[in-house]
């Protein structure tokens, strides 16, 4: 099976879903990681050309430590917007060459836009990439693949439908975490923030709720006609 993280942010999926990207690749699946926005605003010191690239380093190392492939579209912090048609067509793009038979991605409501919108994005691209006469570089797909919501930060608002235990992968999503040097640096040096206390935190919370160690949440998008009968998630 092949399962396609799309996160707005170099760092997002690491932090709502890397334990359960972990578990896939160990089972033997194809995982890849898309960030649509390169994170360029993320620091208040570093310059928005040099931290474009350096997250892009940092995006590539985490992916490798969870045995995922780093896959970009590189549009500006709060430039991410689903009813724009360019980075739809690259999205749509992104999709059909992987070949996704199963899509991750934000929670439809998050705590900034960049987040919603590319949330939305997934959701529309996954129906675009079955349009055959929508060309891209790609072939069009066949199928409508499968899309669930990752938890949100500190999970509020959030509700899952569905838990994956990642007690054995929480060490390795951590690794994932802090190859994020730029922004797990800045939050404890200049926020008083421990980042990756603040993930094993989380995780820990919903493995309470679903009876294991460590465990992230999901919400399925319910949309015909991407639902299955069988289990997807790992």
């Amino acid at each position: 099976m092949v399962v396609l993280g799309i996160g707005c942010h170099p760092d997002d999926l690491e932090i709502g879903c890397g334990g359960t990207l972990a578990k896939y690749a160990k089972g033997g699946h194809k995982v890849f990681m898309c960030h649509i926005a390169n994170g360029n605003l993320g620091h208040a010191v570093i310059e928005p050309a040099e931290l474009r690239q350096i997250r892009a380093r940092e995006a590539e190392n985490a992916a490798a430590a969870l045995g995922a492939e780093s896959l970009s579209i590189d549009v500006g912090d709060a430039m991410v917007e689903a009813s724009g048609k360019e980075v739809r067509a690259r999205v749509t793009e992104v999709i059909r060459y992987t070949g996704a038979d199963v899509i991750i991605t934000h929670n439809s409501f998050d705590y900034m836009r960049d987040h919603e919108q590319a949330s939305a994005l997934a959701c529309d691209a996954s129906f675009t990439a079955t349009l055959p006469h929508l060309v891209t570089k790609s072939p069009s797909t066949a199928n409508f693949p499968p899309v669930f919501f990752m938890d949100t930060l500190a999970g509020i608002n959030f509700i899952p439908t569905e838990y994956v235990d990642i007690s054995g992968e929480i060490e390795k999503k951590l690794e994932a975490v802090s190859c994020h040097e730029s922004q797990v640096v800045w939050l404890r040096e200049h926020d008083n923030i421990d980042f990756l206390d603040f993930v094993r935190t989380c995780n820990k919370y919903r493995g309470l709720q679903s009876n294991c160690a460590y465990a992230e949440g999901f919400r399925q998008y319910t949309a015909w006609p991407r639902l299955r009968a069988e289990r997807l998630l790992p």
